[in-house]
């Protein structure tokens, strides 16, 4: 079978030649080769090779070169230094190519050297090559120069191993690396003109805009929200009227129309909704989604209701039956004390800071996403040959918690209503009825209930991972006190679960500041969109 599906390749051979021309060399005869179905990747490596397995370590190893090669819009990275985590990368453009990879071998007989014998194969097609069209750039040392001599600064800036308070305090030279080299990789050119709408104002001696003259980014496509801060004395009523005519634009199918009846019902039966809560309960594109919110919502930037799409003309400052809408910014506390570390996190994050890469290891011009105009309809006569209708909605989870569950993510924006826990609906309604002000970070709720909340939740978090982890051992508490004993085995059991408790609150307060790793920011990520 094997054999069957091999395919033959004619040619003629006119490059190919023996070192002593004669009328019966090899030129002008023909050949055929047998072309295997192996499909390779070429790097046109901009240096010479010495050492294979040196080389491919630039390239971050086998496992570097096919992660790249799964991202289509990816730049392969090449550091010529790769243990040198100062080594400015050079990147290579990816290109579709339809070449062939030939092993040529020719005998000549010691003899004879006109007899000669020449065995051709063909490796594989070459689909994809990569090729380092960019300069170099610079290069930063980590070094410092005193008196003409040059200091190697690398075992005093790269940590290898746990180190103690006397390697941070050691006397050290200023290294500074530069943030970023140059913008782009490639010589350009930039045909300077002027602007034909500032070169009429300047002709009128009109004042110029002088954030129009150069655009360092693109313009963000407007989406027409109208976003709130808790400092501000009212709320809009009503939507901006590019806001009703964008999406006006875009709705031309029976399910758009759908979508919209069925927004303004939810904001007519609960005035306040968070964006995945959205996502949740109905089935429409996002980049749809994003044109018909403001339509009917205003966005909350600050205060007990930020990150939250509230109903036009609703204002929650003045209703104390707004509590329950409130937000709550829980992120998973990671540490041992919590019955898990960071290394085996039992929800993994979003991002990571490992994983980061700079912008130019990205290729600009890949393939554009689709306009909202030409989003596929998901109403209509189905075939034979269709696929399964699609989905957007979220599942109920990414908005919703529950006692038992784990949360998708490491960060996560809750609404209080939103908490389907008993003990913690009447840690909510504990000032029913007695709600006097309303505080920009704990809202109509009792001072310092965000904060309690969010312990309880660890502490259902923490239960669960233990039920699901129950062989993971209990690691004893270290006191953070400098020059504390070694010899805990001796102390008093009270002063050790004094001490415990101690170091626990001390944890919890550094949880409560510091964000998850790799969690993303959605109020903020919302707020660009809508830009």
């Amino acid at each position: 079978m094997a054999d069957s599906n091999e395919l033959k390749l004619d040619f003629t051979l006119k490059e190919l030649t023996v070192s002593c021309p004669a009328e019966d060399d090899v030129p002008g005869s023909s050949s055929t080769v047998k072309l295997q179905d192996n499909r390779l990747v070429c790097v046109e490596y901009p240096a010479v090779i010495n050492s294979v397995p040196k080389m491919l370590e630039t390239l971050g190893g086998e496992q570097g070169v096919s992660k790249t090669f799964a991202h289509p819009n990816r730049r392969l990275e090449l550091r010529f230094r790769p243990q040198d985590p100062f080594c400015h990368s050079l990147c290579g453009n990816r290109f579709p190519s339809s070449n062939l990879l030939l092993r040529v071998r020719r005998r000549v007989r010691k003899k004879d050297p006109k007899d000669a014998e020449i065995h051709m194969d063909v490796i594989g097609v070459i689909g994809t090559t990569y090729k380092f069209q960019g300069l170099a750039d610079f290069q930063c040392l980590a070094v410092h120069s005193e008196g003409g001599k040059d200091m190697s600064l690398y075992d005093k800036i790269i940590l290898r191993k746990t180190e103690n308070q006397e390697f941070f305090e050691q006397p050290m030279p200023f290294f500074l690396p530069p943030a970023i080299f140059s913008r782009l990789d490639s010589p350009v050119d930039y045909f300077y003109r002027p602007d034909i709408h500032q070169k009429s104002l300047a002709a009128l001696q009109m004042p110029l805009n002088k954030k129009n003259f150069i655009g360092l980014n693109r313009a963000r496509r407007p989406h027409n929200a109208i976003f709130v801060s808790f400092s501000d004395a009212t709320v809009p009523s009503e939507c901006l009227e590019p806001a009703r005519l964008n999406w006006t634009r875009v709705c031309l199918k029976e399910s758009d129309k759908e979508a919209e009846e069925h927004l303004k019902k939810m904001f007519e039966s609960r005035p306040i909704w968070s964006r995945n809560a959205v996502k949740a309960n109905i089935n429409i594109h996002p980049d749809k989604l994003k044109l018909l919110l403001p339509v009917f919502a205003y966005y909350m930037v600050t205060g007990p209701w930020r990150s939250l799409w509230v109903r036009l003309g609703f204002d929650p400052r003045k209703s104390p039956e707004s509590k329950k809408y409130q937000i709550l910014d829980f992120r998973i506390r990671c540490s041992t004390k919590h019955g898990y570390s960071l290394s085996d996190m039992p929800v993994k994050a979003k991002r990571s800071a490992l994983n980061y890469s700079l912008p130019i290891t990205f290729n600009k011009a890949g393939p554009q996403p689709a306009s909202v105009m030409d989003l596929p309809a998901q109403e209509g006569p189905s075939s034979s040959r269709d696929t399964a209708p699609i989905t957007y909605q979220l599942k109920e989870s990414s908005y919703i918690f529950r006692e038992g569950m784990l949360p998708p993510h490491r960060q996560m924006f809750y609404q209080l209503c939103d908490l389907d826990v008993e003990s913690i609906k009447e840690v909510i309604e504990q000032n029913c009825g007695n709600e006097q002000i309303c505080n920009e970070r704990d809202g109509w709720c009792v001072v310092g209930t965000t904060d309690k909340l969010r312990d309880m939740i660890s502490a259902m978090i923490k239960k669960v991972i233990r039920e699901q982890k129950p062989a993971m051992p209990e690691l004893p508490k270290r006191s953070r006190r400098k020059g504390a004993s070694l010899k805990s085995s001796v102390r008093d059991v009270d002063a050790e679960e004094q001490e415990e408790e101690d170091g626990e609150n001390e944890e919890d307060d550094d949880d409560e500041f510091q964000p998850s790793e790799g969690s993303e920011n959605e109020m903020e990520t919302e707020i660009l969109d809508y830009m």
